[in-house]
């Protein structure tokens, strides 16, 4: 599962246009995260891709990072960029009726069981981000339109990254009409977001404050002190996740994506863990590797 000549030659261009240059030793610390990774990779029924950004360097990592996988659940960041880009009043009231509700993840179900449920935009938003809430992600998608976040995706330049379906619908999975994407390009839209690419800032700001509420896999993994922004997803044999980690000296973002899983297999927290050690050890040491903090 080494990288092809191609894909070491993009992610090089890519690396060009770092803020500071690397190291030799920093290339081959770079290159045990990518022997672990294999290692666990090769552990599973299913595979694995791994993309990470530094956001200091601008340097791009992957492993299988340009494999297209479901994207499960973290398909809502890109949803929730669009209704900001739709100028949507977060204050708007929205009725949501039982015949709406779907399975899944989300406590809105079960409210809708004793008749209609009125709530806000924003409430609604981010009942599908830190709740994953299914039934309000379709109402979302609804308010933001899956033809316009597929076309904000296209006009970004994601080849990947495509909504093609409503949260719980089987018959469109089954057709594999699948929602997708790759762990770099989950990973430049998540960069994008920090530097302030796809909304203005005080759009970005209100989006950050709703992922850093998520407790997932990565949060879990990461010291209490650091703060995290993400979103995770799960389908049957599906585990993946996206996030910011704001390391101090060494901020970062990483997509980890893993499909055809067997049994109760999960590689998210193991690899997440692996790639945080790798930036902790660049935030603590100088660029020879002396360890300075």
């Amino acid at each position: 599962m080494m990288h092809s000549p191609l894909l070491r030659l993009s992610v090089a261009l890519f690396c060009l246009a770092g803020l500071r240059a690397e190291s030799a030793v920093q290339h081959l610390l770079e290159d045990k995260l990518h022997a672990r990774l294999q290692e666990l990779d090769g552990k599973l029924a299913g595979v694995v891709g791994v993309a990470t950004i530094d956001l200091t360097s601008g340097r791009i990592f992957v492993y299988n990072g340009e494999a297209v996988f479901p994207t499960a659940s973290t398909i809502k960041i890109p949803i929730m960029a669009q209704m900001f880009r739709e100028r949507i009043d977060l204050n708007q009231r929205v009725t949501v009726d039982p015949k709406d509700a779907v399975g899944g993840a989300g406590h809105l179900q079960e409210k809708l069981k004793s008749g209609p449920v009125t709530l806000s935009v924003r409430e609604l938003m981010t009942a599908m981000i830190i709740d994953s809430d299914n039934t309000a992600t379709n109402r979302c998608i609804a308010l933001a339109g899956k033809d316009r976040v597929n076309k904000m995706l296209a006009d970004l330049g994601f080849r990947a990254t495509r909504l093609r379906r409503l949260m719980m619908d089987g018959a469109a999975a089954a057709r594999g009409d699948e929602n997708t994407t790759t762990p770099l390009e989950m990973a430049r839209i998540v960069e994008m977001l920090y530097r302030n690419r796809l909304t203005p800032a005080g759009d970005t700001a209100q989006m950050l404050d709703v992922l850093k509420r998520v407790k997932a896999d990565i949060r879990r993994v990461v010291p209490a002190e650091i703060e995290v922004a993400s979103k995770p997803g799960d389908l049957n044999a599906v585990h993946c996740e996206s996030a910011i980690v704001y390391l101090p000296g060494r901020p970062f973002v990483v997509a980890i994506y893993s499909t055809f899983l067997g049994g109760d297999a999960n590689p998210v927290p193991d690899a997440a863990r692996m790639v945080f050690d790798y930036f902790r050890q660049l935030a603590e040491s100088n660029e020879y590797g002396n360890k300075v903090k």
